[in-house]
Formats: structure tokens, C-alpha cells, sequence
């Protein structure tokens, strides 16, 4: 064994600074596990071996042959053979295993497992393997485009042969003949050179029977296929596969009509990121979703150095920006964030290209979506890149932002002249789109720009006449253009920069490069347009907003609002930019009011007074302050107006009780919760699920918040909020041990309540899947509310010993400060018997200290009535009357338990439970009905019931000597229930006294 260790083969390539991960760990360690089994055997020996061991250990066996196969070519034919015959899934553990390798460890791989992993693809295709076409799949996402290298170019020719020798295979699964052509379709554009041209020769033939055969499947490659076909039109058998498509489209399919059918089906998503390496995937979803604007450049350069340095790797470019465009799709709040937009990278990929021709390929790959864009299907997303790298260039790259526009207008006539007019309505198509979502308040600024030259201007304004306007008919300035554009802003006689002297001022800001700035201060040079959006009389105190930031410059914009009023959406897109750079609502534990003041100085506090007041004079601002947190709320730009409008309406409410001296008035004092219900419902919000989205976006903001506006909540929504299972869940995922005090002081003060009896069993049931604190935090609170026991009665059955030890605990230490029911007895006796599971034994023995006469006539009761045909009266009356059928347990649940039971009783030294007469009668009774196997079973606890005289354990003794001051302790009270009065203490009195008389 210690030989098989040394020369254990390695799967992958390592520096000598590198250590073995897992996964080469665990693929050695079944490597060494199958050598172990097959060492020294003969052939017959070693398949009994490997079939014995695979019943018991199926996954390792299989990762061991797995890493034989790849790594020692002498064995793998014989390795493979003893696999197809072992294995008990049809090899489906080894797929999934193999692409799990191959998506995240290819690249490290040995020549020689690249060999073998070819190879065995190739025998488990001509054995036709089920799930062998997902393993092809991940093996093509290598197959890099922009590589020309040896390794890629084995890989790509090896694959292409295994398709063409396994063509009738192929043939059965569409989905990856669209994978193939279009790999090999993107692949074939990089193979131009004459070393390659072999290749070429044999990829092209290959693709076009593919495409000509499988048309229909190819279609619904959708419009990407159009875009990859026209880098190859000038191959002679692509140039005629193009006249097909536009001449004769019947000829391939009888239901194709033209190339617009294709040209309207977005290409899926699967498609768009197959060519991108798994590696590059991950570095650019982590570009995308990590790193912050303004510390992007050092990731930039790596990612250059590492897959853009060579000149075969400028196509690359159109692949990332598809990928990019098409799958990275962010969410809300990662666009609100500071991590670097999509626009950046995009932008990054277009200004470091150093080729014409892909610099062309990046800028279709970039607007390829505009070009034949429906709203009713396609995805905003898919155009908002390009707008946002043209818009956000304008300051620091216009060269860029001048090139975009000049492509985007040169490819209306020239995509393909006989659909100019249908590219020209996907493009007005997009325009639209990015106002309506104001992905762009105002396209103005960027198609009138001074910036761009006189001839590119002039382009834009004829292509674009409908979008060079605002929606007052003012240009960027403001003043209103109602004559001829070419005319100069100034007087006839007034002298006026020209365009080209206008490109030569020397502004400082505007020669900042964006790339070196944090993303707020990129935001921050957008304040003219926020501005220009306004009528003019506002837009001084508009930019003085954005300067300040502050309550006091908000309420002067809102009180200097009159006729014309501004837009609720410019004022939603002013009020999105000044809180998104507003630092977050913060407090501390208790806060004073003078840090309740300081808080209250944010923007967003002053549009709250207009929806407080009832002044009539003041009701169009408020309706205009409605109007536009509607319009918040639908862009999606800032989260926190909901819990904010609840802090603004605690303080309020604080304010108003300090205010107050007479302690009658100040009892008196309302909390305006008809505010912000009728925020609710203004935004046609559901109240119990909109308090629930602001409690966890202020959870992310703040605990300390969420903790101080929790008793108001409460107390002022109840009917929404109490047993509110997500809103719970939030609350006690945020709280730490100090702020679950808080909480549980003030429920003890009856200033908080937060649970109500009904329906409590489904919140408990939810709970059981909470991380282990959360759960606590909640049985605390349970348990702060006096939540009585019966509560939870339904749920004790369902409680697994190890998976719900913490509600297990819980209920536990509720039972213990509980007297023995027949309701509590019947549930715990419903849970399933497990030798681990001490919660039936644990409790029982407690209640037996104090209750044990009690505890004795309950089992007994309880374990009299499971043979209700056979049980004399006396014992049919209580059964009937405390042990309802909601599903009761079994007998042979109950022996189980009470077999737990007597096993305790005997490691204590202690079976004075067992000498009760009610119990001796119920195990007798209990014998003689239960069937022989049960007998058998439980032949120890049955035994019990026929032993004559029994000793008398200490706890029998102490029974005897205190039995004067213990009864009237448990049947002194004439209000206990009818359970508690089954059996006299006297009866267990005198069967003690019997049992010393024999003595």
C-alpha cells in the first residue's frame, strides 16, 4: 500500500509552491482505494472484488477507475470494460463527476489526461452512454476562440473528428448540433492561416452539412447565427449558403421564409456564454459583481495580460461583449451599488482593441440587439450597455462615444439595405425604450454635444430628428430651439465659439479620465442633467440640493414647486441621485434626540412633511411627492424610502410625546399610521408585505434601526405583523443577545407582542429550518409572550432529535416547568421511537420527582386505551374523554417508549414507576393482547407485570415516609383537570404499604 501511495499518478499540473486541493485528494484517495481492491488479483478476483466493494462504496469506486482511465493509458481499455460492467447507475455519477473536472480543472490537466479524456469521450459516444452529450458540451466551452495555440488546435481538430466520426450519434441530440455549428462557425474565423487552412477545409464542410440538414434545429440559434455568418460570408461554400438564405431561403426549409425570421429570435442565453472559457466566465462575472469602480484597473490589466495580449486574441472581443450584453444581467441593487457597471468593461474592451476589423466585429457584437429590437420580447438589459458607454464616454472618451454614434448611424443602410427601414424602426425601438426606462433621462446632451464635430452632428440630428429634442422642446441649455439647428446660440451679430473651438476649451473636469474615479464622482459630473430636466425656475435650488445633500435644500426646491410644476419623474431622478450618495440611516442603541435631529437632515425626511400635513393649499405637492416616490419605486433606485417614511414617523411621534408635559395628553399622542398606509396604497403595496421588504432592506442598512421601530410595528400594524413568518425570520436574523434583551424587556413591560395563539403551529413548523441562533432568539421570545404549551403540542411529533435540537430544547424546558396532561402525554408518545432520542425519557423521569403517581396513571391510561375492545370500563371512560383520536400513538409506540423508560429505570436503580398498580394492570392487560412478535420484542418490559413482589426502590422508600405532605401537593387544587383526578394518591399509598406488609 505504502508503494501504490508513492506512485500515485497526478491528474493535474502543479507548480512546486502548490499544495493538492480536495478535489485532487479525494480522486487520489479513490485512486488508492481501487488499487487496493484490485492489487495482486486475478482478473475473475478483482471483478469480484470491485462488485462486492461498489454495493457498499459505489462513488469512490467509480472516481478511482475514473482517475485510472485518465491517467494510465496501459489499463484504460481494460479499466473501462470492468466500469460499464460494475457500475449501478449507468455510469451517470462518473458524467456528472467528469463535468464537474472538466468546468473547473481543465486547465490544469496533464497532457496526457487531455489524451485519455478524448479518448474516453470518444468510447463512450460509440457505446452511445446516456449523458455523454453534456460532457461534449462543457469539453467544447475550451475550444476557445482568438487561440490559435498547439493545445487549443488539437482540441478543437479532436473534437471535430470524434463529430464526424460518430456522425449518426450526433445526429440524435439537436441541441448540441447547435453547439457545434455554432462553436466551429465562431471557431473558422480564426483559422486563416495557411498552417491552419487544412483544418479550416474540414471544419467548413463539416458545418455546412450540418447547418444545410438540420436547418430547423439551427434556426433557433436566433439572430447570433446571422451575425457569425457574415465573418465567413467570403468562404465559397458559406458565399453560397448566403444566396440560399437570401435567394432560394425555401431550399434549406420549407417553413423558412427569410432572414428576418432569424433575425427576430433572440439567441439564448447558453449559446452567448459557450464561447467564453469557464475561466474567463469567472473572472468577468467576479470583474462584474466585486470589484469596486475606481479599483478595477490592476484586475483590467491582469485580464489583458492573461487572454488579450496576442493579436489572434483581438476576436475575442465580440464574445466578451455578447456575454456581457446577453448573460450578465445585474440585479437593482448591484446597479445602485459601486461595483463597476457593465458600461466600464465594455468600454475597456472597446478602447484597448487594436484591430480594425474586430474593433468593427466589438461594435456589432455591442448594438447587434438594437438592430431588430422588440420590446414585447426582448430584454432592456440587452441595450442598456451600449447607451450607458456612449453617455459616460462623453466626458473623458468622446473619441469613443463620436465612433458608436457614427457606427450606429452607418449601419441603418448598410446592415442590409432592402430592411434599412426595419433596422431604423429596432433602433428607434431601443431609443424609446431606454426614455420610457429611464435607462437615460434625456438623450439631448448626448446626440447635440458640442463635443462632436459639425458632420457627426448634423448626422445624428437627421437620423435621430424624434430624440433631439426634450420633452419641453428646450435643448440642453434650456432655451427653447424653434429655428433653423444650424443657427448659432447667440445673436446674429454676437460672435460664438465654433464646434472645433468648443472641443478645445480647457475644463479640467472634462479631461479627467473616469477610469481613475470612484463611481459617486462619476455620478456627481451627471448634475446638469438632473438638472436641465427641471423647469427652469428650479434648477437653482435643484443643483443646490446636489451640492448639499440636505433636509433644508430639499424643502426649498419642494416649496418653490408651482405652476409649472416639475415632473414627478424628473424630481424622482433628482431625488434617486441625492440619496444614493446620502450616507445610510444609521443610530445608535438609544439615540438622543439631538442625534434624531441630525439624522432627520437627509433629503428624503422633507418630502415626508408634505404627506403629514393636511393643509389643503399643500395638497398638489403632496400628490406630486406621491407621485414621485411611485416613480421611485418603480425605477427601482432607492430602497429605503419605505423604512425610512416609518423612522420619519417614530420621530415624529417621539417629538410629539417629549413636547407634551401632561402625562393624560402625552398617553394621547397617535403614531400617524394612516401615512403610511396610504404610501401603501398609493403604490398599490400589500401593507404586510411592504413591511416586510422595508424591515429587510433597513436589516441591511441598520439593526439598530430595525430593533427601535420594532415596538411601534407591532403595535400599530398587529393585525399584518404578529406571526408574520418572513417578517419574524428577518427580525430574529438581525438581532445580536443584546438587542433580543431589549426586546424581551419590553414584552415583559407589555409594551410589545409580537405572537398570538392562532395559528402558531405553521411559523413553527417554518422556523425549524432558521440558522441555530435565529431559532433561540425566537423560543426567547416565545417564551418572553408565555406562548402556552398547548400551543405547540401539534409540532412535538414532527421534531426530529437531530435535526430540530434546538425547538426540541426549547420545548423541553417548557414541559419542565408544566405538570404531566394526557394532551402532553399523547403527543410525546406520537414521536417516533430512536435509541438516541432522549426527549419522551428525559421528561418523563423529570415529571416522575414530583408527579409520580400521576405520570404512572397517564402511561397507564394511555397505554390501557390502545386496546380499547379489552379494557374494562372504568379504563374506557377516561380514554375516551382524554385521549381524543387525532391520531393517537400506536401500542407499539407506546412500548417503545416505555421501554425506554424501564431501561432508565434500571441503569437509576429505581423501578418505582413500575410497581404502581394501574401501570402493572395496564402491562398486563397490554400482554395479553399484543401479538407474539411484539411479545417477543418486549419481553423485558412485560416481564415486569408478573413478578409478584418487587423491591422497594429509594424512591418508593422516601414515597412511603413523605406520602402525608406530598398528596395534598398534588390533588390539593379542586381546579386541576379531569386528567389529574384519574387516580387517588391513596391506591399507590396502600399498594406501597402491601408491598412492605410481604416484606
Amino acid at each position: 500500500m505504502e508503494q501504490t501511495k508513492v506512485n500515485t499518478p497526478r491528474l493535474f499540473m502543479c507548480t512546486a509552491i502548490e499544495n493538492k486541493d480536495e478535489i485532487e485528494e479525494r480522486y487520489e484517495r479513490a485512486y488508492n482505494f481501487f488499487q487496493s481492491l484490485v492489487a495482486d488479483c486475478s482478473e475473475k478476483e478483482a471483478h469480484d472484488a470491485l462488485n462486492n466493494a461498489v454495493c457498499k462504496n459505489h462513488e469512490d469506486v467509480s472516481l478511482g477507475m475514473l482517475m485510472s482511465i485518465l491517467t494510465e493509458p496501459h489499463n484504460a481499455t481494460k479499466c473501462y470494460r470492468d466500469l460499464t460492467l460494475i457500475t449501478r447507475d449507468g455510469l451517470n455519477s462518473v458524467l456528472n463527476n467528469l463535468s464537474t473536472l472538466i468546468l473547473e480543472r481543465y486547465l490544469k490537466f496533464q497532457d496526457m489526461t487531455r489524451n485519455q479524456l478524448l479518448w474516453l469521450v470518444k468510447e463512450m459516444i460509440r457505446n452511445a452512454v446516456t449523458g455523454v452529450d453534456s460532457v461534449c458540451w462543457n469539453l467544447m466551452r475550451y475550444a476557445s476562440g482568438g487561440d490559435i495555440t498547439p493545445k487549443n488546435i488539437i482540441l478543437v481538430e479532436s473534437l471535430l473528428d470524434i463529430y464526424i466520426d460518430n456522425r449518426m450519434w450526433l445526429d440524435k441530440f439537436p441541441v448540441l448540433v447547435c453547439m457545434v455549428v455554432y462553436t466551429y462557425l465562431r471557431l473558422i474565423e480564426d483559422h486563416n492561416i495557411p498552417q491552419l487552412m487544412a483544418l479550416r477545409q474540414k471544419e467548413v464542410n463539416f458545418v455546412i452539412a450540418l447547418i444545410r440538414e438540420h436547418f430547423n434545429e439551427v434556426l433557433t440559434l436566433g439572430r447570433d447565427l446571422v451575425r457569425l455568418l457574415q465573418n465567413v460570408a467570403r468562404i465559397p461554400e458559406f458565399n453560397q449558403l448566403w444566396q440560399d438564405i437570401l435567394m432560394n431561403p425555401k431550399s434549406l426549409s420549407p417553413t423558412f421564409t427569410n432572414v428576418m425570421q432569424l433575425l427576430q429570435i433572440r439567441t439564448s442565453r447558453r449559446y452567448l456564454q459557450s464561447r467564453l472559457t469557464p475561466d474567463m466566465e469567472r473572472k468577468l462575472v467576479f470583474l462584474t459583481s466585486q470589484v469596486r469602480f475606481g479599483h478595477h484597473k490592476k484586475y483590467q490589466e491582469w485580464f489583458q495580460r492573461q487572454y488579450l495580449a496576442t493579436p489572434e486574441s483581438q476576436s475575442l472581443r465580440s464574445d466578451m461583449i455578447r456575454f456581457i450584453v446577453g448573460v450578465i444581467h445585474p440585479t437593482n441593487e448591484l446597479l445602485c451599488s459601486d461595483i463597476i457597471p457593465r458600461w466600464a468593461v465594455i468600454g475597456w474592451l472597446l478602447t484597448t482593441c487594436t484591430s480594425n476589423v474586430a474593433a468593427s466585429n466589438a461594435k456589432l457584437a455591442l448594438f447587434y440587439d438594437w438592430l431588430f429590437y422588440d420590446p414585447e420580447k426582448d430584454n432592456i438589459m440587452n441595450i442598456e450597455p451600449a447607451i450607458l458607454v456612449m453617455h459616460h464616454s462623453m466626458r473623458s472618451h468622446p473619441a469613443v462615444t463620436a465612433t458608436l454614434l457614427d457606427f450606429l448611424c452607418r449601419v441603418i443602410p448598410n446592415f442590409y439595405p432592402p430592411f434599412a427601414d426595419k433596422v431604423k424602426q429596432g433602433i428607434f425601438n431601443s431609443l424609446q425604450q431606454i426614455i420610457e426606462k429611464r435607462v437615460l433621462p434625456n438623450l439631448q446632451p448626448l446626440f447635440d454635444s458640442p463635443k462632436l464635430d459639425r458632420e457627426l452632428r448634423t448626422t445624428v440630428r437627421e437620423t435621430f430628428k424624434e430624440f433631439c429634442s426634450n420633452g419641453n422642446g428646450e435643448g440642453v441649455s434650456g432655451i427653447r430651439d424653434e429655428g433653423n439647428d444650424d443657427i448659432p446660440r447667440g445673436g446674429p451679430d454676437e460672435p460664438a465659439f465654433s464646434d472645433d473651438e468648443d472641443d478645445m476649451l480647457p475644463t479640467i473636469a472634462e479631461d479627467t479620465d473616469d477610469d481613475d474615479l470612484p463611481l459617486s464622482e462619476v455620478r456627481a459630473r451627471e448634475r446638469p442633467e438632473l438638472a436641465a430636466a427641471m423647469p427652469l425656475l428650479l434648477r437653482p435650488f435643484a443643483e443646490t440640493l446636489l451640492d448639499e445633500r440636505s433636509s433644508t435644500a430639499a424643502t426649498a426646491l419642494l416649496n418653490a414647486c408651482s405652476s409649472p410644476m416639475p415632473t414627478a419623474t424628473a424630481l424622482a431622478d433628482l431625488f434617486a441621485a441625492t440619496l444614493q450618495e446620502a450616507p445610510p440611516l444609521h443610530i445608535n442603541r438609544n439615540p438622543t434626540p439631538a442625534e434624531l435631529d441630525t439624522v432627520m437632515n437627509s433629503p428624503i425626511f422633507s418630502m415626508f412633511n408634505y404627506l403629514v400635513g393636511s393643509n389643503d393649499s399643500n395638497e398638489a405637492k403632496r400628490k406630486l411627492v406621491l407621485e414621485t416616490f411611485k416613480e421611485i419605486y418603480a425605477q427601482s433606485s432607492v430602497h429605503s424610502v419605505g423604512y425610512c417614511l416609518l423612522f420619519y414617523l417614530k420621530v415624529c411621534y417621539e417629538r410629539e410625546r417629549r413636547a407634551e408635559k401632561d402625562p393624560v395628553k402625552k398617553r394621547n399622542v397617535k403614531f400617524k399610521v394612516e401615512v403610511y398606509k396610504e404610501y401603501c396604497s398609493f403604490l398599490e403595496l400589500k401593507l404586510a408585505e411592504s413591511l416586510a421588504d422595508d424591515f429587510e432592506r433597513c436589516q441591511e442598512c441598520d439593526a439598530n434601526v430595525l430593533v427601535w421601530l420594532i415596538p411601534d410595528v407591532y403595535r400599530e400594524f398587529k393585525d399584518q405583523v404578529q406571526n408574520h413568518i418572513r417578517l419574524l425570520h428577518i427580525i430574529v436574523s438581525t438581532l445580536d443577545a443584546g438587542q433580543l434583551q431589549r426586546l424581551v424587556c419590553l414584552t415583559l413591560q407589555g409594551n410589545l407582542m409580537m405572537f398570538k395563539s392562532d395559528d402558531i403551529t405553521t411559523m413553527l413548523s417554518t422556523s425549524l429550518g432558521w440558522e441555530t441562533f435565529e431559532q433561540y432568539c425566537l423560543w426567547q421570545l416565545l417564551t418572553a409572550h408565555e406562548i402556552s404549551v398547548e400551543d405547540v403540542l401539534p409540532i412535538i411529533p414532527k421534531l426530529s432529535y437531530k435535526d430540530h435540537a434546538e425547538a426540541l430544547t426549547s420545548v423541553l424546558l417548557m414541559l419542565k416547568q408544566e405538570r404531566p396532561t394526557a394532551d402532553v402525554v399523547r403527543q410525546m408518545f406520537c414521536r417516533t421511537v430512536d435509541d438516541e432520542d432522549t426527549f419522551v425519557v428525559s421528561t418523563v423521569m423529570y415529571w416522575c420527582q414530583d408527579y409520580e403517581d400521576k405520570v404512572a396513571d397517564l402511561l397507564a391510561v394511555l397505554l390501557s386505551t390502545r386496546y380499547p375492545g379489552t379494557s374494562p370500563n372504568k379504563r374506557k371512560r377516561p380514554g375516551k374523554h382524554n385521549i381524543p383520536p387525532n391520531a393517537p400513538p400506536s401500542a407499539e409506540l407506546v412500548l417503545g417508549h416505555l421501554e425506554q423508560i424501564r431501561v432508565c429505570c434500571v441503569e437509576q436503580d429505581d423501578m418505582s414507576i413500575f410497581n404502581m398498580e394501574c401501570l402493572q394492570k395496564a402491562l398486563q392487560q397490554s400482554q395479553s393482547n399484543s401479538s407474539d412478535s411484539l411479545k417477543r420484542q418486549y419481553g423485558d418490559l412485560f416481564s415486569l407485570a408478573w413478578e409478584d413482589e418487587l423491591p422497594i426502590s429509594r424512591r418508593a422508600r422516601k414515597m412511603v415516609s413523605n406520602s402525608l405532605p406530598m398528596n395534598p401537593n398534588l390533588h390539593s387544587s379542586n381546579e386541576d383537570s379531569e386528567e389529574e383526578e384519574i387516580v387517588k394518591p391513596k391506591q399507590a399509598k396502600r399498594r406501597k404499604k402491601a408491598i412492605s406488609d410481604s416484606d
